[in-house]
């Protein structure tokens, strides 16, 4: 209670004191008031025009960051494309996946390809093989897989079979089933 009182008393001899002024500094009061009221919703305006510019700056850094890592996927599959599409060039009509296990020379004791019947898929052809190789060392295998799939033909390594050899632990049988994609003839497409 004594400060509500207290407030009302400091109130009231506000009053008595403007009361007591003459008109000029009554008035010279009131225009410094009304500017002083108009100061601070200037700056309330201003401060939430701040505000709102804040959020929206905010808000376009991070549609920018978001474009920035699309960009960068983008890219990226667009230098695997142009890789793919390199590579299904470098694929000639005569190529077959048992000319293509041929030239990169691993044989292992024995092997076989036994053609598959392929596929077409937009506008492409799989040329489908499986190829069973035995008595290959670790090493072989793996030299093998990555030439397939890195080489600078399309190849599809679809299914790979590895066992190790009973005679010799050694020594692993694979066998694989690959695809060997080329361009469909334009007659066909």
């Amino acid at each position: 209670m004594k400060y509500q009182e207290l407030v009302v008393n400091r109130l009231d001899s506000l009053r008595e004191q403007y009361a007591n002024m003459d008109r000029k500094t009554r008035l010279r009061w009131g225009i410094g008031i009304s500017l002083l009221l108009l100061v601070i919703i200037l700056f309330t305006t201003a401060n939430e025009r701040i505000a709102a510019l804040e959020k929206k700056r905010k808000a376009r850094e991070a549609d920018l960051v978001e474009m920035m890592t699309l960009k960068q996927r983008f890219l990226s599959a667009r230098l695997a494309s142009q890789r793919f599409a390199g590579r299904l060039s470098g694929a000639q009509g005569d190529d077959t996946p048992a000319k293509i296990i041929e030239e990169i020379g691993i044989k292992g004791k024995s092997s076989r390809v036994t053609p598959l019947k392929g596929e077409e898929r937009e506008g492409r052809i799989e040329d489908a093989a499986e190829v069973k190789l035995e008595g290959l060392s670790a090493n072989e295998t793996v030299n093998l897989l990555y030439r397939l799939e890195k080489g600078s033909r399309p190849v599809l390594v679809k299914k790979a079979n590895l066992k190790t050899r009973f005679d010799d632990p050694s020594r692993l049988d694979l066998t694989l089933t690959i695809a060997l994609i080329k361009a469909a003839p334009q007659g066909q497409r």
